[in-house]
């Protein structure tokens, strides 16, 4: 069982800054953390493992040097091995590229049964990675996973959270799996593994290593531009109504009706 968790290292600090000559995030010098929705995905790869009695978690991401320090993180949780991909003709890179990207690290990686992530980054909240990633290997997929049963035929079923309830898909591998923090706990690394985690060799390619179209990457490969940053004008502070409920719906009236009959 060849497993492949994509992870990515978000900031973490509400003080974001923007680089105004690209418009994209300045990630390097910024304190960082794993995704949290990848911590799961990372949990559910060890789990599958443990429970196939067999095989390999390999952790992957892209992003500058400083993500090597969240991939040892990972590692000292059991993830067997890790690969960076990074180079600056990877920078700028939206949802597209890097999904391309991605999808070409772990080609080249070599054959896998699943690919796992969280079900959505929480600095870009787009959710478009995992299903872009499926898209360019040419696999199935199922998004906002809550279970994941692999079974000895090659298939798994995947149970999928919906807005009203879940429901049952079962698929055939190699599939991309995003999940949701409903799928597990994720464990906290041993001192074995920290130790492990200090002396591991961490895998780095970068564009030159990947069988892919250079023209692909970065800014100069990404279809969508942000074209403008701004910050939400403050709002005026509101007003609070007192008194029995029925002073509050007589004074609530006065104030929504000239409003609603504007609109009208």
């Amino acid at each position: 069982m060849n497993i492949v968790v994509l992870m990515k290292q978000v900031p973490d600090t509400t003080d974001v800054r923007i680089d105004r000559e690209t418009n994209t995030l300045i990630r390097e010098g910024v304190p960082s953390i794993i995704n949290p929705f990848d911590m799961y995905a990372i949990e559910e790869g060890l789990r599958i493992r443990e429970r196939a009695g067999s095989g390999t978690v390999t952790i992957m991401s892209m992003g500058p040097p400083q993500v090597e320090a969240s991939l040892r993180d990972a590692i000292a949780l059991g993830v067997d091995d890790a690969v960076l991909l990074s180079d600056r003709a990877f920078a700028g890179s939206d949802t597209w590229s890097t999904s391309y990207t991605l999808a070409a690290g772990i080609r080249k990686r070599g054959p896998f049964d699943v690919v796992l992530c969280g079900k959505q980054a929480i600095d870009g909240d787009t959710g478009q990675v995992g299903p872009g990633v499926a898209q360019f290997l040419d696999v199935p997929q199922v998004t906002h996973v809550r279970r994941i049963d692999v079974k000895p035929d090659g298939t798994a079923e995947a149970e999928r959270l919906l807005d009203e309830g879940s429901d049952v898909l079962r698929v055939t591998l190699p599939a991309v799996f995003t999940v949701v923090k409903e799928i597990n706990e994720p464990r906290l690394p041993s001192l074995k593994g920290k130790m492990r985690a200090k002396k591991a060799e961490i895998t780095v390619w970068g564009s030159a290593d990947l069988d892919a179209s250079p023209v692909e990457f970065g800014l100069d490969g990404s279809p969508t531009r942000v074209v403008k940053i701004f910050a939400p004008e403050p709002r005026a502070g509101g007003r609070v109504v007192s008194g029995s409920v029925e002073e509050v719906v007589e004074e609530l009236v006065r104030e929504i009706l000239p409003i609603v009959k504007g609109v009208a």
